[in-house]
C-alpha cells in the first residue's frame, strides 16, 4: 500500500498531533542514534515537546557538544569577519589605485602630455579648468600681497612712533643740558668782587667803626 504524502503544516487535532510528534520524535532519537555509531559522529539532539517536556540524545554530552558548537561558530564568525575585513580592504586599495590612475592622467593632461588624443570636449574642460586653476592662484597671490603690505605700514607705524618718541626724549635732555649750563654761569663769580665782613671794630669805642677786610690777590 502506497502511503499519502503528508502536507506539511501544522496538525489541528490535538490527539493526533500528539500521536504524530512521538512517532517522528522516536524515529528523530533512533536516527541520531545510528548516525551516532555508523559515522562515528558527534551528535547532539534536543527536543522539546509542546508542553516544554525535554526529550534529548547525545553520544558523548550534550553540555560538551554545545560548548564545542559554540567555539566553532565563534571562530566562524571570526573568520568571516577577518575575510569581509580584507575583501573590504582589497577593494578600497583598488579604488585609490584607480584614483591615482586617473589623478596621473589628468595632471599629465595639464602640463600638455597625451593630449593628441583629446577631443574638442575634453580639450575645452582642460582650457576652464586651468582658467578656474588661474583664478584661485590669482586671489591667492593677492591676497599674500596684500598680507605683506598690512605688515610693511604696521612695521612704519612702529618705527615712526618710536622715531617721535626718541625726539622727545632728545628734547627733554637737550633742556636739561641749557639748564645745567645757566646754573653753573650762575655759580661761578669771580672771587675779586667778594667782600668779605669781619665785624671787627678796631680803635676806641668811640670811634670803633666797621671796617671790612678786602681779600688780596
Amino acid at each position: 500500500m502506497v502511503r499519502g504524502k503528508t502536507e506539511m503544516k501544522r496538525i489541528e487535532n490535538a490527539t493526533s498531533r500528539q500521536v504524530t510528534f512521538s512517532k517522528r520524535r522516536n524515529g528523530l532519537l533512533k536516527k541520531a542514534f545510528e548516525l551516532s555509531v555508523l559515522c562515528d559522529a558527534e551528535v547532539a539532539l534536543i527536543i522539546f515537546s509542546p508542553r516544554s517536556k525535554l526529550y534529548e540524545f547525545s553520544s558523548s554530552s550534550i553540555a560538551k557538544t554545545i560548548e564545542r558548537y559554540q567555539n566553532r561558530v565563534k571562530e566562524i564568525g571570526s573568520s568571516h569577519k577577518r575575510d569581509g575585513n580584507s575583501q573590504q580592504a582589497r577593494d578600497e586599495t583598488s579604488g585609490l589605485t584607480k584614483k591615482i590612475e586617473q589623478l596621473e592622467i589628468s595632471k599629465r593632461k595639464l602640463l600638455g602630455e597625451g593630449i593628441d588624443a583629446c577631443s574638442i570636449e575634453e580639450l575645452q574642460q582642460l582650457e576652464n579648468q586651468l582658467d578656474r586653476s588661474l583664478t584661485r592662484i590669482r586671489a591667492k597671490k593677492y591676497q599674500l600681497l596684500r598680507e605683506e603690505i598690512e605688515k610693511l605700514k604696521e612695521e612704519e607705524r612702529k618705527l615712526i612712533k618710536e622715531n617721535k618718541e626718541l625726539k622727545e626724549k632728545c628734547r627733554g635732555m637737550g633742556a636739561m643740558v641749557v639748564a645745567s649750563s645757566t646754573l653753573s654761569s650762575e655759580v661761578n663769580i669771580d672771587d675779586n668782587d667778594m667782600e668779605v665782613d669781619t665785624g671787627l671794630f678796631i680803635g676806641p669805642p668811640e670811634t670803633r667803626q666797621s671796617k671790612k677786610i678786602l681779600p688780596q690777590n
